[in-house]
């Protein structure tokens, strides 16, 4: 399996681990933390932002766009790769075990 290919089904669980989590759950995010998530998913699976930046008065959309923004022109497997990075960095260790994130091989 070649770097690529790894790095995309590691994003792609990454992915998966992300979308399944409760609210609740074991991994908790913060602000700063959640922008980060959004931002490298985004740099990943679209490239640069191409819409106008939102008006001061939709902060949360701002906040998104500037985070997106922060990772123009960087690759999409450096994002995709630092993506599962900063997953790795949020999870810990609970109860039930960890999450891990294999290759599908």
């Amino acid at each position: 399996m070649d770097s690529k290919t790894l790095i995309d089904a590691q994003f792609d669980r990454a992915v998966e681990i992300v979308q399944s989590l409760p609210k609740t759950g074991p991994i908790q995010t913060g602000y700063e933390e959640k922008l980060t998530m959004y931002s490298l998913y985004k740099q990943a699976t679209v490239g640069n932002v191409q819409s106008p930046r939102p008006s001061v008065w939709d902060m949360l959309g701002r906040a998104k766009w500037d985070a997106w923004a922060k990772h123009k022109d960087l690759d999409s497997y450096e994002a995709k790769w630092l993506y599962v990075e900063a997953l790795l960095k949020v999870s810990h260790h609970d109860s039930a075990g960890t999450y891990e994130i294999h290759s599908p091989c």
